[in-house]
């Protein structure tokens, strides 16, 4: 968010919200580690004090959620005549009632989870927290997730958010899959390094048979924590090949850990009871 115009990306998501039918999740974040020096400056966007601009990124997010949620952005120009009877304050056009509850924001650590609830967002831990306490990486974002939901309680949002977290998990079901993955599931582990100036915790990679790989997921309390999760997923071995691997974790994984297909109806993100 860091480079990105509020407005015209509000237009953006409205746009995209209202051709899909509401079938958009967007997510967001401050952004990456990157090798430019505040090289949102260069965009125009200056006046952060943040060396790794997250207030830019959230001044910019606090008004892109204005707009989508159609909250009046500019002042109506009555001496043009166009709008008659219209009112003296603008929102952003087109507007798509409900699409900030199919955002979500991308948060690398427990303190960035609570922000994000306090926003009203949907929670997206990936396979790293800028955090190394001493814990498991999966501990640590399985604290993180009840974190998030504390604060969503606290501020008192009307709806159930959802909570995604990112694990590589790569069923071996074949000799090409034994070739590309199995040097990476034997003895991996949570590992600890240097992230943008910070210390940070790394998730594991899953890589086994399926009857191995449900075992060890079925220990990861964060998995569990969340209602959705996203498999990363090497690009380098083109579509075919990733589908592969999507369907192996579906198949052969994803039901013994009690995931169901989208098939039997849409996520609805965890019990607020629970």
């Amino acid at each position: 968010m860091r480079y990105e115009n509020p407005l015209y990306l509000a237009e953006e998501v409205a746009a995209l919200d209202l051709l899909t039918d509401q079938r958009i999740a967007i997510g967001i974040s401050r952004g990456s580690p990157e090798q430019a020096l505040r090289g949102w400056e260069t965009f125009g966007y200056a006046g952060g004090a943040d060396p790794r601009g997250a207030d830019v990124a959230h001044a910019h997010t606090a008004q892109f959620l204005d707009a989508v949620r159609g909250v009046p952005q500019a002042d109506l120009d009555t001496s043009s005549g166009m709008t008659p009877g219209a009112s003296s304050r603008l929102r952003i056009e087109p507007h798509a009632p409900g699409v900030d509850r199919r955002l979500w924001w991308g948060a690398g650590s427990r303190e960035t989870a609570e922000w994000t609830a306090r926003q009203g967002l949907n929670l997206m831990s990936s396979t790293l927290l800028t955090e190394a306490t001493g814990e498991g990486f999966s501990h640590l974002q399985a604290e993180q997730i009840r974190r998030y939901r504390e604060a969503w309680k606290e501020a008192g949002h009307d709806w159930t958010p959802r909570v995604s977290v990112s694990r590589s998990i790569f069923p071996i079901v074949s000799d090409v899959d034994r070739k590309f993955f199995a040097l990476r599931g034997e003895d991996s582990h949570d590992q600890i390094g240097i992230i943008d100036g910070l210390q940070s915790t790394f998730g594991r990679t899953y890589a086994a048979e399926p009857d191995v790989l449900i075992e060890q997921l079925t220990q990861d309390e964060a998995l569990h924590a969340a209602d959705t999760v996203m498999l990363t997923i090497p690009s380098q071995l083109g579509v075919d090949f990733n589908l592969h691997i999507l369907q192996a974790f579906a198949e052969h994984v994803a039901p013994a850990l009690g995931w169901r297909p989208n098939t039997a109806g849409p996520v609805t993100g965890y019990s607020p009871e629970a």
